[in-house]
């Protein structure tokens, strides 16, 4: 079970991961929107719309991110963050420091893995 300097530790993490994504969600916003980026070359377009594109799919995975993170610190509040959703038992500290947005344990994702390839997901 994770201590009160644990979760704090946590907490402050998600925060600044969540604002970092938060910041550049919203550079990428005020970049698309600058209307200087208009070029007669259609090689130069191609690519511009090819990098637009391209930075549209990171930001989607940001966003899908900042669900997680959001998530993650509200189980920290309600006192079910670093609780297994499976199994009940402790997530490992290891694991919240690879990755804090986990809601299984190690034993269970891989479990949950094994199935997912069993199925061919």
């Amino acid at each position: 079970m994770l201590n009160k300097k644990d979760l704090e530790y946590f907490k402050d993490l998600l925060e600044k991961r969540l604002n970092g994504l938060i910041d550049e969600a919203t550079k990428t916003v005020s970049g698309m929107t600058d209307h200087r980026d208009n070029y007669a070359d259609p090689t130069d377009r191609a690519t511009l719309e090819s990098e637009r594109n391209f930075t549209l799919r990171i930001r989607d995975r940001e966003r899908k991110l900042i669900v997680k993170i959001k998530e993650a610190l509200n189980r920290i509040e309600t006192g079910t963050f670093g609780i297994c959703e499976e199994c009940g038992e402790d997530i490992s500290e290891q694991r919240l420091n690879a990755r804090p947005v986990t809601t299984l344990c190690i034993n269970c994702k891989k479990s949950q893995e094994s199935e997912e390839k069993l199925k061919g997901l």
